[in-house]
């Protein structure tokens, strides 16, 4: 068996689209050079052709002749993450896996994420990753191990955990002192996601999981194991906190540390416990100033359970996700402006796909985890660019550009919100750029981070415009038969 049946025909498992032995990092962006005859002449903070007040979701908001209007409303939203789930390839059916799984299946699923590296790779004190230490870690994928058939398990996260390629929390890095990029970083989970356990680690620290848009090695200590009815009945009914800021935490609680400073990331929903005394305390603190949640936690054995928590009334959150407006798409991209990059949400923020997923996700809107899948996604509203298209075509694109749509290159995604001095501009999580100054020669900028900057003229070499590089533009918005 080679496949995962989903809805309403097989489809197998997506590979993880990160290879680790690409030539240039996912989200850090290809250099790009802004003509500065043709850029903005204050480039505040030294950012060519960016000004201070473009650094503000509400300068951006301004310039929507609607900024109220409803893009899709929940019934769209409906429809397209249905329509997601069905005709995108990298989106998994978690609850059409059979009942025990066969052991080719599962080995081809680990084969093609655990894939032993064939370049020098280097740890975080800069020494080479020696033979010794790549043994163990592929000693310890337990190949060998695995079952001719093996029982199905389902859990939930109980807390962000990392997806790593490899069962271990070594990480490895292309160059010597570049350590931002850690190749064995794959994405992240987040707490109440439902998973399905494939396969346990020879040190029984880590599981093998399914995820809906992420197969994957994740710790188990953030796994609690439970029954179907448990895990797909999580959250099935609300009432509801969605998280509406770039991140939230749960109070602090000595009482259940489980629960304790937990970080929900943008778009999390979590089930209200509506009908909690309203006298009594939870886990030793009356909860009159924040919103009574249930959380998934894991017990000493690995078994799932539930535990009530407190989300504060001053986290950002709301009852439900937001309605999609130009308005709130550019309020939730500017919540994350400066956050640091973190590739395969390293340092419990995100990259380039992350950031857009989670933007989106706030309006309850599903997209494919990676850059490439995003990209060329079926279920979307693609505009798809080749060699052959040229500089018209293009530029009839950008100008077309509207609020909130995708924008991509080889290994990036930025997202669109608005036009100014003749250009189009951007939000992106990016490790970029560089440009050219005044002088023709290339100044180097560690941006690292979520910024604003032009989309033209930039360069993605000496001689290849960024536009020329565009692969596709995706938006989200009402579907059309073409």
């Amino acid at each position: 068996m080679s496949a995962i049946p989903v809805r309403p025909r097989p489809r197998r498992l997506a590979r993880a689209c990160w290879s680790l032995l690409i030539a240039a990092p996912l989200c850090a962006a290809p250099a790009f050079a802004l003509g500065a005859a043709t850029a903005s002449p204050q480039d505040h903070a030294g950012v060519i052709g960016l000004r201070e007040d473009y650094l503000s979701a509400a300068h951006w908001i301004a310039q929507v002749s609607d900024p109220d209007r409803v893009i899709l409303d929940r019934a769209g939203i409906a429809a397209q993450n249905a329509r997601m789930r069905q005709l995108d390839a990298s989106i998994h059916d978690l609850r059409a896996l059979p009942a025990t799984l066969p052991r080719d299946f599962v080995r081809a699923q680990i084969e093609a994420i655990s894939r032993p590296p064939t370049r020098t790779l280097y740890d975080v004190q800069g020494k080479p990753v020696d033979a010794a230490q790549l043994r163990a870690i592929s000693d310890n994928l337990a190949m060998d191990r695995i079952a001719g058939t093996r029982p199905l398990q389902y859990g939930l996260v109980v807390h962000r955990a990392a997806l790593r390629a490899f069962p271990t929390s070594l990480r490895v890095f292309s160059s010597s002192g570049d350590t931002d990029i850690d190749r064995f970083q794959e994405s992240a989970l987040f707490p109440g996601d439902a998973v399905a356990v494939l396969h346990e680690s020879a040190d029984g620290q880590w599981l093998f999981v399914a995820s809906e848009r992420y197969v994957a090695w994740v710790e188990k200590r953030f796994v609690g194991i439970g029954d179907a009815a448990q895990v797909f009945g999580y959250g099935a009914s609300g009432p509801y906190r969605v998280i509406t800021g770039a991140t939230a935490t749960t109070t602090y609680t000595p009482e259940e540390p489980r629960v304790s400073r937990l970080q929900l990331d943008m778009g999390v929903r979590v089930p209200v416990l509506a009908d909690w005394p309203a006298q009594q305390p939870v886990n030793g603190q009356q909860g009159h100033a924040a919103h009574v949640i249930q959380l998934p936690v894991r017990d000493d054995q690995g078994r799932l359970g539930f535990a009530p928590a407190l989300l504060p009334r001053s986290q950002d959150s709301s009852d439900d996700y937001l309605a999609l407006t130009p308005r709130n798409l550019l309020t939730q991209a500017f919540k994350f402006l400066g956050e640091r990059y973190g590739w395969g949400h390293s340092y419990d923020t995100r990259d380039c796909s992350g950031f857009v997923s989670e933007v989106y996700r706030s309006f309850g809107v599903l997209l494919p985890r990676n850059t490439s899948a995003q990209a060329v996604s079926p279920a979307l509203d693609r505009i798809a660019f080749g060699e052959t298209d040229g500089k018209a075509r293009r530029d009839a694109a950008v100008d077309a550009l509207q609020v909130g749509d995708l924008v991509y290159i080889p290994g990036h995604v930025m997202m669109t919100i608005g036009h100014a001095d003749g250009m189009a501009w951007m939000i992106h999580d990016t490790s970029g750029g560089s440009w050219f100054g005044a002088d023709g020669k290339r100044v180097q900028a560690h941006l690292n981070g979520v910024s604003v900057t032009p989309l033209q003229p930039m360069m993605a070499s000496d001689t290849a415009s960024y536009v020329d590089r565009i692969t596709n533009i995706q938006r989200i918005r009402p579907h059309t038969t073409k």
